[in-house]
């Protein structure tokens, strides 16, 4: 009989601690870390990591997976870019807790917010659940790659407690507080992770209605909050409105965080309107978490935006009502045949398009914020590479320039919008707000946005945009690895994995960093209903592991779904047995 399930050989160990990288073998049995330095003995499977570094497995504190981790085996593209831990129900929104009555009312909310298409969740949804403990048993029920924790959301949540009125965001009574502070306390006792929420005003239904949650006031927080303070349990995640309330909004959090005691985590980006408004932000939570609160922000480390093509859900001309009577309904190959004729060039160049039903997609046209995507490194693109600059060198029309640019490749160009984290042309602040103490990287958004984002990729874009190829200022490999895996780890407290010590979740990747790589975005048609999505994959992973099972093989997936619903915080193996 083996000794133990897997030992990885050799390779250079960058444990999750920040601390220096160092050479030695890992050691897994029964799904825990056995040991992690010169190891002795045999094992059903050898892993040979010379030249290459083995990690933690990932951590991805924000996604919207609430769907896929009910109708499919894979939390993909995720787990092919090392991400072991997901956490739902991100920005208030989710499926549970709903009564039959409602639920065209999630779907709606959760097209409009997330970008899911209605026939997806339609065909994909099973609905055997209705309370929130529920729909954990039914995560809990569903094998699959990767582990997946759980905030209960703050619309479903309204509408569950307050019917209609909830829906229509009127104000919560007392008997409505102490409603949803009781089903909070339920979800917590059932393993939720905490409550989340968004106030933000571009989370609308697709027929522009704002989501249950928006401008909930601060009372309803609050009490939510105490609820889970008494509970002594609980993390409150939030994405904030911006423009004038925006500064409002984060002093809130400081003082939801000293009324409940409970950490909070929000969205912090560097946004096009208001650039230094980050400074402000973390300027204000780094004194109150020297006072003694526990606000963390959660940064995404490139630009925030959206993939537009000819073959994605938006692009330039996707709201110009030529292109929607007479192309949007053809395949790919016949548009772009259409559109080579001049007579429909200039008819489509001349088409100004109407407004776009969701906010962000208006931005398909701020020429000055577009850049191409030729390849998948281009995440901080040189200004001079805008469509606008592109344009006025070509001496065209930006509309030209972007016309002529969607029909190269036979229509599978891509364009890339900056739609945050890019104001000032550089990544410069990015890095300062990843540096900070109080700020962890996340928000790859998997699960969201099927046609037009796919921001899972990030964990690859770290390691090697970040620690090396970036031209300008870098960051340590040690230190990098430490934020996708440690650090979120310990906001979500989900203390038993994130680093390579004996005793933790023997939740591990083996990568070969010479040669690890973003690849390129492409459209794949694998949802529930046909329905399709933008996917990304990586190179360089020789193995990811998760719970001592081997779920990915030199960037392939394999057929072991070792991955569980984690229930509320997880206790630290180096603290069990040691008094508080």
């Amino acid at each position: 009989m083996a000794d133990f399930d897997i030992i990885i050989r050799g390779g250079t160990i960058v444990d999750g601690s920040g601390n220096e990288p160092f050479k030695a073998d890992v050691a897994v049995k029964d799904g825990r870390i056995a040991r992690v330095g010169t190891v002795e003995g045999a094992a059903a499977e050898v892993i040979d990591a010379t030249g290459r570094i083995v990690t933690p497995g990932f951590v991805d504190l924000h996604t919207h997976y609430d769907g896929q981790a009910i109708w499919s085996n894979r939390l993909a593209p995720s787990s092919r870019h090392g991400v072991t831990t997901v956490v739902v129900g991100n920005c208030g929104v989710g499926f549970a807790p709903c009564r039959p009555a409602d639920h065209d009312l999630l779907i709606a909310v959760m097209e409009g917010v997330e970008d899911i298409p209605e026939v997806v969740m339609t065909e994909g949804l099973p609905w055997d659940w209705e309370t929130f403990p529920e729909y954990l048993d039914a995560l809990d029920r569903r094998a699959r790659d990767i582990d997946v924790a759980a905030y209960i959301p703050h619309s479903p949540l309204r509408v569950y407690a307050m019917g209609e009125r909830g829906a229509n965001r009127d104000e919560a009574t007392p008997e409505d507080l102490a409603r949803m502070q009781e089903l909070v306390c339920e979800a917590i006792d059932a393993g939720a992770l905490g409550f989340a929420t968004s106030r933000v005003f571009v989370h609308q239904t697709l027929q522009g209605v704002n989501i249950p949650s928006f401008e909930a006031n601060q009372r309803e927080l609050l009490a939510i909050g105490e609820a889970m303070g008494r509970k002594g349990a609980g993390l409150f995640q939030l994405v904030a409105n911006i423009g004038e309330v925006y500064d409002r909004e984060m002093a809130f959090l400081v003082e939801f965080a000293q009324k409940t005691g409970r950490p909070v985590t929000y969205t912090l980006a560097q946004t096009n309107t208001d650039s230094t408004g980050w400074r402000r932000t973390l300027d204000l939570f780094d004194a109150a978490n020297a006072q003694g609160c526990k606000i963390t922000g959660q940064v995404f480390p490139r630009p925030v935006g959206l993939v537009m093509g000819l073959d994605t859900s938006v692009h330039p001309f996707t709201f110009c009502k030529v292109y929607e009577a007479e192309l949007a309904h053809l395949p790919l190959a016949e548009r772009v045949a259409k559109m080579r004729n001049p007579e429909m060039c200039a008819r489509l160049i001349a088409d100004e398009p109407h407004d776009a039903t969701q906010p962000i997609y208006m931005m398909a046209r701020d020429v000055a914020r577009c850049y191409p995507l030729r390849t998948a490194a281009d995440y901080e693109p040189d200004t001079s590479k805008s469509i606008a600059q592109l344009a006025q060198a070509a001496g065209v029309s930006p509309t030209e320039y972007l016309y002529d640019y969607l029909l190269e490749q036979d229509g599978y160009s891509l364009i890339y919008a900056a739609l945050a984290n890019y104001a000032d042309g550089t990544l410069d602040p990015v890095l300062e707000m990843m540096n900070n103490p109080n700020v962890v990287v996340g928000l790859g958004d998997g699960g969201a946005h099927y046609g037009v984002v796919c921001d899972a990729s990030y964990s690859t874009f770290l390691l090697t945009h970040w620690t090396r190829d970036r031209a300008g200022e870098r960051m340590p490999l040690a230190t990098a690895v430490r934020g996708l895996t440690r650090e979120p780890a310990e906001v979500a407290g989900m203390l038993d994995r994130g680093l390579l010590a004996e005793g933790y979740k023997a939740d591990i990747n083996v990568i070969d960093y010479d040669r690890l790589e973003v690849l390129m975005p492409y459209m794949l048609q694998d949802l529930p209903g046909n329905g399709r999505r933008l996917f990304q994959e990586a190179s360089g992973f020789v193995a990811t592991i998760v719970s001592g099972e081997v779920i990915l093989r030199d960037d392939t997936p394999t057929d072991a779904f070792p991955g569980r619903l984690v229930r509320g915080m997880q206790k630290d193996p180096a603290r069990i047995g040691v008094p508080a």
